[in-house]
């Protein structure tokens, strides 16, 4: 339902945003976006990504903590398909305009192989144009879209008809600064001869548009084609810059101009009632995200006494310096003789599976699309290339280990206040391990430079790759590091892990596995990788998200039952 003052002035003129307001380019726009962020770290964007502590929402810090660790969207944000990469580019770096800059820059050179693929954002916005225009309205576009792009899906767009529909079009290109600067919309009420006020109205479909009109001086008017709920809409704004007037379709844009022509009779130069056109339906909400959703009843997990955890990808990101040290490795893959022992597709757990083998054992380098997912550890990759066969893994551990040596040393927390919650379990009364099948020489520098001063004194014990002679998804690792601590290998001892291998070797062990999903996979995808077949059977006991998920579990254990 549309909510509309008749306190607001008559418009003058109307000014659009164009992507998610006009029309919709969201195919070409997600597809340069996951082109252009795999370019961030030769970019030299990743250290101008705003520290979490300083976004503005606990969504902004998880996407901003998604991009740093995986350089992709937020898998719910593909799903959804409701932000623009102007809101994205503001919330991961905040008011470092030069690094804004740079970003949309890198767009503009990926949006060049995808722009064209545009459509009305709902039925009949021509024709509610038409009739706006009719009531003697101006119409303007004021976009952060490139010149280029922009003139030509206006040429595209409806087959050409909107040229000419629009009084003066202003692209990013045609300014200084893009939004939320108000350089657009002031350039387009210079170009009409208008004045900045509130009888000019900006309508546009995000947060970083209202803002945009709020610095212009001019009306806001919020379009919410997403389908937001108005509990979310109203948490964005503080009264400074709140929107005069919420439409949820093109159809309460003319609801809203008849209310203001029966307060000012001759303001407008027709009557709506005769000009507008047969109502169209307004846009349907995006189809929601299956979740991941495997958590059990508390009562069915055991309280822990001992909790270990995965290294990289659960508590640090070291994912720059072990892709890098893929990407040097494979290639000797023919010289170590391990092309021909590769596993025949029919043998691979998935299809995905299968595809990436054959594209390994094609071009000896990993898929681009693997490694701008950033989401498979090397030892999942070597489980996949190789199999059961334990000697080829070996090789090429230690082929991993000689180039991992040139990249290794930058290790952050995956997310903030990890070894908060470490040093909580402890407290708790929780023994607190670590399981990595990183080589020791590598994983002691990481620990002790983690934060600076290192986390050393946070876990009673380590068990690395080299600690035993086989390594996850065989159970060795886990048993070593029960046995360090005097406890036995049952379901008190969880084991928290990001990867297939982490679950497998968890329930060789006849441990608890907590898969941490920081990928963020969906549950169709889970249910994949987790088939719970004979030849897979092995699934996790339940999946967290986050840490705060995993500590609130922990908790639960703690108080157990009603």
């Amino acid at each position: 339902m549309a909510r509309f003052s008749d306190s607001l002035p008559v418009p003058a003129v109307l000014m659009f945003d164009w992507h998610g307001t006009l029309v919709d380019t969201s195919d070409a726009m997600f597809s340069a976006m996951e082109d252009m962020l795999p370019q961030l770290e030769e970019l030299e964007l990743v250290e101008r990504l705003l520290p979490e502590s300083k976004c503005m929402t606990a969504e902004d810090a998880r996407l901003v903590r998604y991009i740093r660790v995986y350089r992709r969207l937020h898998p719910r944000i593909l799903a959804e398909r409701r932000v623009s990469r102007t809101d994205i580019f503001n919330a991961i770096f905040g008011d470092d305009r030069d690094a804004r800059l740079i970003a949309h820059d890198a767009y503009n050179q990926c949006y060049r192989k995808y722009f064209g693929q545009v459509k009305p954002f709902q039925s009949g916005v021509y024709e509610y144009l038409v009739a706006c225009k009719e009531l003697g309205i101006r119409l303007a576009v004021a976009t952060n879209r490139n010149r280029e792009f922009l003139d030509t899906e206006i040429a595209t767009v409806d087959d050409g008809r909107w040229q000419g529909l629009f009084d003066t079009t202003v692209c990013a290109d045609d300014v200084t600064h893009y939004k939320p600067d108000p350089e657009v919309m002031l350039r387009a009420l210079d170009n009409l001869g208008l004045a900045a006020d509130q009888h000019a109205w900006y309508i546009g479909d995000s947060y970083v548009d209202m803002i945009t009109a709020a610095r212009a001086g001019v009306t806001r008017v919020f379009y919410n084609g997403a389908c937001w709920d108005q509990d979310r809409i109203e948490s964005w704004f503080s009264y400074r810059d709140t929107p005069h007037a919420i439409l949820d379709s093109f159809e309460d844009l003319m609801d809203g101009l008849a209310l203001l022509e029966r307060g000012h009779p001759g303001a407008l130069s027709g009557s709506v009632a005769r000009l507008r056109p047969p109502a169209h339906p307004p846009p349907t909400p995006p189809e929601p995200r299956i979740e991941a959703d495997w958590h059990p009843a508390v009562a069915k997990l055991i309280r822990p006494s001992v909790i270990l955890f995965d290294w990289h990808a659960t508590l640090v990101d070291t994912l720059d310096a072990m892709y890098h040290a893929v990407d040097d490795m494979l290639p000797e893959f023919h010289a170590l003789a391990l092309m021909n022992r590769m596993v025949a597709p029919e043998d691979s757990k998935t299809p995905e599976d299968a595809r990436l083998v054959a594209y390994v054992r094609e071009f000896a380098a990993l898929h681009p699309k693997v490694k701008a997912d950033r989401k498979i550890s090397r030892t999942d990759i070597f489980e996949v290339l190789f199999g059961e066969d334990q000697e080829a893994k070996q090789i090429a551990h230690q082929a991993f280990n000689r180039h991992y040596r040139n990249h290794f040393g930058t290790v952050t927390p995956f997310e903030p206040r990890v070894s908060d919650m470490l040093a909580a379990l402890r407290r708790h009364g929780i023994q607190v391990g670590l399981i990595t099948n990183r080589d020791r020489e590598f994983f002691e520098q990481e620990l002790a430079a983690v934060e600076g001063d290192g986390w050393v004194h946070l876990f009673d014990t380590t068990v690395c790759g080299d600690d035993t002679p086989l390594r996850k998804p065989h159970p060795d690792q886990l048993q070593l590091a029960a046995a360090n601590l005097e406890y036995p290998a049952d379901p008190c001892v969880w084991y928290v892990g990001d990867s297939t291998t982490d679950i497998i070797a968890a329930k060789r062990a006849g441990m608890t596995g907590v898969f941490f999903n920081g990928a963020q996979w969906d549950l169709p995808w889970l249910n994949k990788i987790f088939p719970g077949t004979h030849q897979h059977p092995h699934k996790p006991d339940v999946v967290v998200n986050d840490f705060s998920e995993f500590w609130a579990l922990v908790l639960a254990c703690e108080v157990g039952p009603p």
